[in-house]
């Protein structure tokens, strides 16, 4: 450890005296400081000694001995300590435990450590959102009175009609993309309508954004930008998408994507050129099925170093766009569809080390076509997967 300077050992280890227990009647900062000389006593117990500096100690080693050196010197310290009974280790401020002739000094470990002697501070924040978060809920909350609701209220009965007769379906949302005039969502449990979608604004690192008109079903509305409603449309949980009237929630397969669709991602399907016997033997129909976000071959590029692809190079034989739907779901809803027919494979990895690829099937590309047909069109719970005739059955 002798070429690592005291700011990258101690970076992120501000935190440093937690307290574990709260013995009753003890402050706070009373509660620290026996905290963290517990700590050291019990490397003291471990090791025979009390901790010393030195760069070619271990990090934690050297905490405790910028600590120990710190409780001796502070006289408020020592009296809370010498009331606790440890009298034996705090010596004096000079003895074995400071640093050696020619050593680089401790302050940046003092620095990182925090002051122990210091008041709690009450004005700190902890655990705060960041400002784009925050200003994501400002947004939300700075809402005004819409003065021409009634051009909207009929808008939200009707789609609360057409949800209560399941005309209309919701999905939870992963948008990815832009919002349209006619957007509906469900957020923090009030129905949402884009009413307007302003210009595209260049904000910054070139990221775009555009101001939006939206009303809430309780007659306010909200002048927030695109961005902040996908925020707060992401950071609140159980957010939905209202589907167009007739709109099969179900995913949307497609070679094209229609205008207005919500692009989610790829299904895709690979085939190995593994030299592997029995991959080799039984090609045609080893298929790894996966879904993902992003470019499907760019996700591949480097299969050959990498254990998920078998460790060799992968054609992709089958690409399916989806639209509305959870890319996760899916992508479980198909193995376990295909569970029984995964492929029980070893192999090494270039480290030598055992790894069993899970996304790998001995299922042929047609009964995968099958198997997502039928997910589009609601039958699947319907259908099984057939090991022996190697095809979709009724259940």
């Amino acid at each position: 450890m002798s070429d690592i300077d005291d700011d990258t050992l101690m970076k992120g280890l501000a935190e440093d005296f937690g307290v574990e227990e709260k013995p009753a009647g003890r402050s706070a900062l009373e509660q620290r400081i026996l905290a963290g000389f517990e700590e050291i006593e019990r490397f003291v117990e471990q090791h025979g000694r009390p901790p010393q500096h030195g760069e070619g100690r271990d990090i934690f080693e050297r905490l405790y001995a910028v600590r120990l050196d710190r409780l001796r010197q502070s006289p408020e310290c020592r009296a809370v300590l010498n009331d606790a009974g440890a009298h034996e280790l705090l010596g004096t401020a000079h003895d074995a435990t400071l640093a050696t002739p020619g050593e680089p000094d401790d302050t940046e470990l003092q620095a990182a450590l925090g002051d122990i002697v210091a008041d709690e501070d009450v004005t700190q924040l902890v655990h705060v959102r960041s400002h784009e978060d925050r200003k994501a809920a400002e947004e939300i909350a700075q809402r005004t009175p819409c003065a021409d609701f009634e051009t909207f209220r009929p808008i939200f009965e009707q789609v609360q009609k057409e949800l209560s007769a399941k005309i209309r379906q919701t999905v939870p949302f992963e948008h990815e993309g832009g919002f349209k005039v006619g957007d509906l969502f469900i957020l923090d449990g009030q129905k949402v309508y884009v009413a307007d979608v302003g210009e595209v604004i260049m904000k910054d690192f070139g990221r775009e954004d555009s101001r939006l008109r939206v009303i809430f079903d309780n007659g306010t509305e909200s002048n927030m930008l695109l961005r902040s409603l996908q925020r707060a449309l992401y950071k609140v949980e159980h957010s939905r998408r209202i589907l167009p009237s007739g709109e099969d929630p179900s995913p949307l397969f497609a070679s094209q994507i229609a205008d207005g669709d919500s692009t989610t991602g790829t299904i895709y399907v690979l085939r190995s050129k593994s030299e592997h016997p029995f991959v080799s033997q039984h090609r045609t129909t080893i298929h790894k099925v996966g879904v993902t976000g992003g470019n499907v071959k760019a996700r591949i590029v480097n299969a050959r170093n990498d254990p998920t692809y078998l460790l060799a190079d992968v054609e992709v034989v089958a690409e399916y766009k989806l639209a509305n739907m959870s890319r996760t779901g899916l992508e479980a809803l198909l193995h376990k569809f295909f569970a029984h027919a995964r492929l029980d494979l070893e192999l090494k990895d270039r480290f030598g080390a055992q790894v069993e690829p899970r996304e790998w099937f001995l299922v042929p590309l047609k009964a995968i076509d099958d198997a997502i047909a039928r997910i589009k069109d609601g039958t699947i719970g319907n259908f099984r997967y057939d090991l022996n005739e190697a095809r979709l059955i009724r259940a």
